[in-house]
C-alpha cells in the first residue's frame, strides 16, 4: 500500500493543475463587426462600420477607422488634393453606443466565428494599429475608407477567404451608382459626384469592391463560409433602430427631366437673348448662367484631373461638355444685349465648344471604358448647339 501513495498524490496534483488551467490561460477574444446606418451630415451619408473586440474579462473595445479632424493642419488642402489622412481610434463600446443612439442611427452587430488564434492575432493587430504612431492612414473614398480597412483586417487573419469568395461575384453596381444612391439626400453632393466622376467609377464592381459601403460589407460577410463549411457570421444582433431615413435602395436618375430641360433651354437660348425688355434679359441671364456654370465646372474638373490624386475624377468626358470656353464667352452677352453682330472670335469659340460637346455622343457609345453620363449629354449638348447658332450668323457660319 505504501508504494501507491505517491501515485495517488501525483494524480491528485495533476487534477488540481488541470482544474486551474482555465485560470492560467487567457481565453481568446471575441470579434464582431458593427454596422451603422447613414447619418444626417453629408460626411456620414455612406454609413459606417467598426470592429468590436470582447476580451477575456468582458471589456468591449471598438476600433474605428473613420476619424478625421477638420482642424488638423493642412486638412482642407489635403482634401482638395485627394491626400487626406484618417486614423484608427479605440473607444469603449459604451461611448459608441451612446453616440449613435443620440444621432438616431441604427447599429447592427455581427459576431464572427474566428479560430482562437485568428481572433487573438486580429486583437493584437488592432491594438498595435491604434497606437498614435501607427494610427494614421492615407484615406480614399472608394478604396481605403472605414469599411475597406475593416474588410482588409478581417481578410488578413482569415488568409484571404473573404476576398476569395466575394471577388468573383457582381451585381453590376458601380462606384458611381453607389455614390449617387447614398448622396441623393444632399442635392449639391449628388450633382457634384455625378459631374466630376470619370469612367473609372463606372465599371461593374465585385462584392469585394462593393464593400467600400458599410452596408455592402455587412451583406458580403454573411456570404462567407469557413473551411469547414460553417458561416463566418456566428450571430447577428440589432442593437439600435435606424431613426433617421434609411439609404435609398437604388440611385435616382433624371434622364427624362434632363432631356426636357435641355430641349427647353436650347429653344430659349435661340429665341430670347437678342430681344429687348424683360424677355431678352431673361434669355441672356440663362445663357450667362450656362456659360458661367459650365466654365467653372470645366476649370474644377481639369484641376481634379491634372493636379490631384482624386483618381476617380481622371479622364472625365463630361468635361467635353463643360469647358473653360464658357468663361471666355461671357463678354458676348453685351453684344447680344446691343443686338450687334457677334465677333468672329465668339462665333468660333462657341463652335469649338459645340464640337467638343458633340464628341461626347460617339464616345458614349464606345464599349471601351464607358462613362455613365447620358443625363449631362442630353441636358448640355442642345444648349451648346443653340449658343453656337446664336453667335454664328447663318450667312457666315451655316449650321450643318
Amino acid at each position: 500500500m505504501r508504494e501507491r501513495r505517491p501515485v495517488r498524490a501525483g494524480l491528485a496534483g495533476l487534477l488540481v493543475l488541470l482544474a486551474a488551467l482555465p485560470c492560467l490561460v487567457h481565453a481568446a477574444p471575441r470579434i464582431g463587426v458593427l454596422t451603422m446606418g447613414p447619418g444626417a451630415e453629408y460626411w456620414s451619408r455612406y454609413g459606417h462600420n467598426a470592429l468590436l473586440v470582447e476580451d477575456d474579462e468582458g471589456r468591449h473595445t471598438v476600433y474605428n477607422y473613420g476619424f478625421f479632424d477638420f482642424d488638423q493642419p493642412g486638412f482642407l488642402l489635403r482634401f482638395a488634393q485627394g491626400r487626406m489622412r484618417y486614423r484608427l481610434v479605440a473607444q469603449t463600446f459604451e461611448q459608441e453606443l451612446a453616440y449613435y443612439r443620440q444621432e438616431g442611427r441604427g447599429m447592427r452587430l455581427q459576431w464572427l466565428r474566428l479560430a482562437p488564434q485568428q481572433a487573438a492575432e486580429l486583437a493584437r493587430l488592432l491594438e498595435w494599429n491604434a497606437r498614435p504612431e501607427n494610427a494614421e492612414y492615407r484615406y480614399d473614398y472608394f478604396t481605403a475608407n472605414c469599411s475597406t480597412k475593416v474588410r482588409d483586417a478581417l481578410d488578413r487573419v482569415l488568409g484571404g477567404r473573404i476576398k476569395e469568395q466575394t471577388r468573383g461575384r457582381s451585381r453590376g453596381l458601380s462606384y458611381r451608382s453607389e455614390a449617387l444612391r447614398l448622396a441623393a439626400p444632399d442635392l449639391w453632393m449628388y450633382l457634384g459626384i455625378h459631374l466630376f466622376l470619370g469612367p473609372a467609377a463606372d465599371r461593374p464592381l465585385s462584392r469585394w469592391e462593393e464593400s467600400f459601403v458599410p452596408d455592402r460589407l455587412h451583406d458580403a460577410l454573411a456570404l462567407v463560409k469557413l473551411a469547414d463549411g460553417q458561416a463566418l457570421v456566428e450571430e447577428e444582433l440589432s442593437l439600435l433602430p435606424q431613426v433617421l431615413p434609411e439609404a435609398r435602395a437604388e440611385e435616382p436618375r433624371f434622364l427624362l427631366l434632363a432631356t426636357l430641360a435641355g430641349g427647353a433651354l436650347a429653344v430659349l437660348v435661340l429665341l430670347l437673348p437678342r430681344r429687348a425688355g424683360p424677355a431678352g434679359r431673361f434669355g441672356r441671364g440663362l445663357l450667362g448662367l450656362f456659360w458661367l456654370g459650365t466654365g467653372l465646372v470645366g476649370v474644377v474638373g481639369l484641376l481634379l484631373w491634372f493636379a490631384t490624386d482624386h483618381l476617380m475624377a481622371h479622364g472625365n468626358r463630361t468635361l467635353l461638355l463643360c469647358t473653360p470656353a464658357g468663361l471666355l464667352l461671357l463678354p458676348a452677352l453685351r453684344t447680344l444685349a446691343a443686338d450687334r453682330r457677334p465677333t468672329p472670335f465668339a462665333g468660333r469659340l462657341a463652335g469649338a465648344a459645340a464640337l467638343l460637346a458633340t464628341l461626347t455622343v460617339p464616345l458614349y457609345m464606345l464599349p471601351v471604358r464607358p462613362q455613365d453620363h447620358l443625363e449631362w449629354i442630353v441636358l448640355l449638348l442642345p444648349v451648346h448647339l443653340a449658343a453656337w447658332r446664336l453667335l454664328s450668323p447663318a450667312e457666315e457660319d451655316p449650321v450643318p
